[in-house]
């Protein structure tokens, strides 16, 4: 089975998260963390800081990593890092995705993620409800 690694922001603005639509694939119209796949010789923090800027034209601090999901999909394996970040300057800039929404808590569950990216909810859940707190 063919193996993919890729790395993912979750970008947090407060109680927000932002969000973003594929445009394109197998997968068109769901909803991920933006990213992309790591490229040979980068660490996932250089990964996930290029990705950003590359599809989202942002400047982005990568914070601690939230985790690393394990998922197959029917074609491949994935391994998605998934690290926290936060904005550095300015509007975020869609190069690749179709949409985009910052979701507060509530709406965590109200677009149809990626599995991989679905199985990290209740962890994004779990850190928003202690900030509150």
């Amino acid at each position: 089975m063919k193996e993919i690694e890729v790395v993912a922001g979750i970008i947090r603005q407060g109680d927000r998260i932002f969000a973003t639509q594929r445009g394109y694939g197998e997968f068109k119209d769901w909803w991920e963390f933006p990213g992309g796949k790591m490229e040979p010789g980068e660490t996932p923090r250089q990964a996930l800081r290029r990705e950003l800027s590359e599809e989202l034209d942002a400047d982005v601090t990568v914070g601690g990593l939230l985790k690393t999901v394990e998922w197959d999909y029917p074609s491949f394996h994935l391994t998605l890092h998934c690290f926290w970040c936060s904005l550095n300057s300015g509007a975020l800039h869609l190069r690749e995705h179709e949409s985009a929404r910052w979701l507060g808590h509530a709406e965590l569950h109200s677009v149809r993620w990626l599995p991989a990216d679905e199985d990290i909810l209740p962890l994004i859940s779990k850190e928003i409800d202690n900030h509150n707190t």
